[in-house]
């Protein structure tokens, strides 16, 4: 199949015009619909209907649409592998402040010339995410998947680092004072974790935590972000969270809050990379021997069935 008429296909969709899309691939206007008309042949479809305004995409076309996505994403790879350093890495993130961008952060200070570019998708929906990596929106993101064999042709997920988890309380609060906890002791507290978005690798996490130390996580109410959560955290005598060790959070020194580590066992969030299995971002090798020279954590850590192992 013709890749060229797939990105002509690609672009007239997203435009909306043979012109605009002729005009943004430096060819004629009759190229393009000789491009898209071939498609059409070969295909047996018709994949657009004409409009006052250019062109729409027919059923067929809505069908076809994120597999020539797909294959003319894989191509671009393809090219770039090849060419080391034509392109910036592309890498989405849960958010700036989480261990994911600390450590990118890290690795980037540590090789300064390497370009990266770190994005947050604004999905919950961590399938949304690999169909930006299957489609080449990103290059890798920090998402997990608890059935990694659901993943589309091409795609696949592998262990990045493990996020060991603290508490988070403030300075009336009955744990407070400790130096270390254990999962035992978090029993009959009640853990604030607001937001929580049904579906997600972090609701299931959450789910598997109760259910293996019958612990009291609450997931009520909406998120309005960090600071309201700390702003209750600081002034409530009975409410805690679980933050990542790594996790960046800033809070004012009157609100004398405390991060305690957990401990036999460790409790850890598995971060892993959803990345193209075939001609992956060069940039992806030096990241992922980054991750692999971070520290471990103990043997006896807790994790969740589904998590990815080195």
């Amino acid at each position: 199949m013709d890749t060229e008429a797939l990105r002509s296909f690609v672009r007239a969709a997203e435009l909306g015009q043979f012109r605009t899309a002729a005009d943004e691939l430096g060819v004629t206007q009759q190229a393009i619909s000789k491009r898209i008309a071939g498609l059409e042949r070969e295909l047996e479809v018709r994949l657009f209907t004409r409009t006052a305004r250019g062109v729409e995409l027919t059923r067929d076309g809505h069908t076809f649409l994120p597999h020539a996505r797909g294959v003319v994403a894989s191509v671009e790879r393809a090219l770039t592998a090849v060419r080391p350093g034509a392109r910036t890495l592309r890498i989405d993130v849960l958010g700036l402040r989480t261990a994911q961008a600390v450590i990118l952060h890290e690795y980037w200070r540590s090789r300064p010339g390497s370009r990266i570019d770190v994005v947050t998708l604004k999905v919950t929906d961590p399938w949304e995410a690999v169909a930006a990596v299957a489609a080449g929106e990103v290059d890798a993101t920090f998402r997990t998947v608890t059935d990694p064999a659901g993943l589309p042709p091409g795609i696949r997920m592998r262990h990045a680092f493990d996020s060991p988890v603290e508490l988070l309380v403030g300075p009336k609060h009955p744990l407070a004072g400790a130096v270390s906890l254990t999962p035992r002791q978090l029993r009959k507290h009640r853990i604030w974790v607001p937001g929580i978005a049904p579906g997600s690798e972090w609701a299931d996490f959450y789910d598997q935590l109760v259910t293996e130390f019958d612990l009291r996580v609450d997931a009520a109410g909406p998120h309005f972000g960090d600071e309201v959560l700390l702003d209750v955290l600081a002034e409530s005598g009975d409410v805690a969270t679980l933050v990542g060790a790594r996790d960046r959070y800033v809070w004012p020194e009157h609100q004398d809050l405390r991060r305690i580590p957990i401990a036999s066992p460790s409790l850890a969030y598995p971060v892993s990379l959803i990345l193209p299995s075939t001609h992956p971002h060069p940039e992806l090798r030096g990241v992922l021997a980054h991750f692999a020279s971070l520290p471990r954590l103990p043997e006896d850590t807790w994790v969740p069935s589904w998590a990815t192992r080195p």
